[in-house]
């Protein structure tokens, strides 16, 4: 069985096409500036590569090019379209309705449709790649819809319910949805299966990267995240802020005369990393600039790791104990220090970790935890795109 996995931005399209005999990758690729222009990269499993610049008005000519690509020339891997079984689509956003992933039909689209007011950035280009896929492709090719935010729905109402007034979660849906749902159960689950099931398990997952969030699972299912009823919240990400307390949205918007839309955008792009050290919103630079002596770049560092640590505490505590800590994202399996400075001095915890093994478990499946650790500390990667392959055969078998 052959898998299209489809990650769909508003103006860009990455693609995988995967093997589920061996779960190997066949050929993967990003459209780029859909609606713009058009840009396509192309790489096949034997390291062929095909970038052209072609006129993407639409998702569906996008889609078109890489189905093209696929079937002949030097990006070829598959004879026919018809040989793949089904496309798998990664949706932001199922709000209340969807707690696992679904066949898509009119009805479900529709309601993908509905919840756009919660994700506008994301669901309408969900949407629209899965039109465009059955445009191409046909109805009798089944299109999965795998939703970020289902693996959190798992949560009871104490964690996900806001301060607000409860009018505005029954008539708006203001609540704590979460997001990174694919990554944190695809790596939540690799441990389960590494350690025989995670029945009884108490596990808090780091997500970390560009966009990061924390979660609490019990017994395989997620008791709390940080992110909320936006991508926005918890700690502090590349140029997203992270909580901050809301009097002080209201304060720097009045005192600098910026409407919510430029108090929004400084929100989400202007702050976290780059906000707070001037310099980069990519972590890499930071510990560059921060071995130089760049105090600012220190402080950054510093206040994400001491955010995390809070977070693993905290977890930790909802539970009633922790069983093991996993890091994962870019940040979470390149950066040792991140991993480090989190998991140092929480022996009261029952972890202990070894700053060697740390940094020798970068960018594979490792443990860096010492022998007398109560709590396991682990590397695992993540692969959200097998994930959303591995759903999508499920169901459509």
């Amino acid at each position: 069985m052959k898998i299209l996995v489809i990650n769909a931005g508003s103006s860009s399209m990455k693609y995988q096409l995967i093997d589920m005999e061996n779960e190997n990758v066949i050929a993967k690729g990003l459209c780029e500036r859909i609606g713009i222009d058009g840009k396509i990269t192309h790489k096949t499993h034997e390291g062929k590569e095909v970038a052209l610049e072609v006129a993407f008005p639409t998702h569906k000519e996008a889609f078109d090019k890489l189905m093209e690509l696929m079937t002949s020339g030097e990006g070829k891997v598959i004879d026919d379209v018809k040989e793949i079984n089904a496309v798998g689509h990664r949706v932001v956003h199922g709000g209340e309705k969807f707690f696992q992933s679904v066949v898509c039909n009119d009805e479900i689209i529709a309601a993908i449709e509905d919840l756009s007011a919660l994700a506008p950035l994301h669901n309408p280009a969900n949407v629209t790649a899965i039109k465009a896929c059955v445009e191409v492709m046909g109805k009798d090719v089944p299109q999965v819809a795998v939703f970020d935010t289902a693996f959190h729905q798992t949560m009871p109402a104490k964690a996900y319910i806001s301060g607000m007034p409860y009018e505005y979660y029954e008539k708006y849906g203001v609540r704590k949805y979460g997001f990174h749902g694919t990554s944190h159960r695809f790596v939540s689950s690799r441990l389960g299966e590494i350690l025989g099931g995670l029945e009884g398990k108490k596990v808090v997952t780091c997500h970390l990267g560009n966009g990061s969030s924390i979660a609490a699972i019990k017994d395989g299912k997620c008791m709390d995240t940080t992110m909320g009823f936006t991508p926005l919240d918890g700690i502090i990400m590349g140029t997203r802020s992270g909580a901050v307390d809301n009097s002080i949205v209201s304060y720097v918007a009045e005192k600098e005369g910026l409407s919510w839309s430029e108090m929004n955008n400084i929100l989400n792009k202007k702050s976290g990393f780059q906000g707070i050290s001037g310099i980069s919103s990519d972590c890499r630079d930071l510990e560059v600039a921060a071995k130089e002596g760049n105090e600012r770049a220190q402080l950054t560092l510093d206040k994400v790791c001491y955010q995390i640590k809070q977070y693993v505490g905290s977890y930790a505590a909802a539970m009633g104990g922790l069983d093991a800590v996993i890091f994962t994202g870019g940040i979470g399996e390149n950066s040792a220090s991140v991993r480090y400075n989190v998991c140092k001095d929480m022996e009261f915890l029952g972890l202990e970790v070894c700053e060697e093994l740390c940094a020798n478990a970068s960018r594979k499946e490792a443990t860096f935890n010492t022998e007398n650790s109560k709590v396991q500390a682990w590397v695992l990667p993540t692969n959200e795109e097998l994930l959303i392959a591995r759903d999508t055969a499920e169901l459509v078998k």
